[in-house]
């Protein structure tokens, strides 16, 4: 499977999920040079952060154990990054979102987990 095709269909396939609960998508793919944020989404007490991770299965392990301590690390400094240039009153908060797609970026029906503050 192509990596970015798979890292887009994954980010948009969280992006949808996260409309449907009502959050308000803010950016995908945000960068700079200490990292990547994948969404960025707020609801009405949250500025989220999520690190989006696509695996066909969980039968090697479950994608948030590829949320590494360095790879989280990166996330908050980035995320400090784009706080400092974009004011807001919510609450910080970092989000994983498993997402397993059978087919990968083909699949029709995928199941995802969304974890609420994942890390701090």
């Amino acid at each position: 499977m192509d990596k970015k095709l798979a890292g887009r269909f994954g980010e948009q396939t969280a992006a949808e999920y996260l409309k449907k609960k009502r959050y308000k998508i803010v950016g995908l793919n945000y960068s700079c040079r200490f990292g990547e944020i994948d969404v960025i989404a707020q609801n009405k007490k949250y500025i989220v952060f999520a690190e989006v991770k696509l695996r066909r299965s969980d039968a090697f392990a479950e994608a948030k154990e590829f949320v590494t301590q360095s790879k989280q690390e990166k996330i908050i400094k980035t995320a400090s990054i784009w706080l400092s240039q974009n004011e807001t009153e919510l609450q910080p908060r970092f989000d994983v979102i498993e997402i397993y797609a059978p087919d990968g970026a083909f699949s029709k029906a995928v199941k995802i987990n969304h974890i609420e503050n994942a890390f701090q």
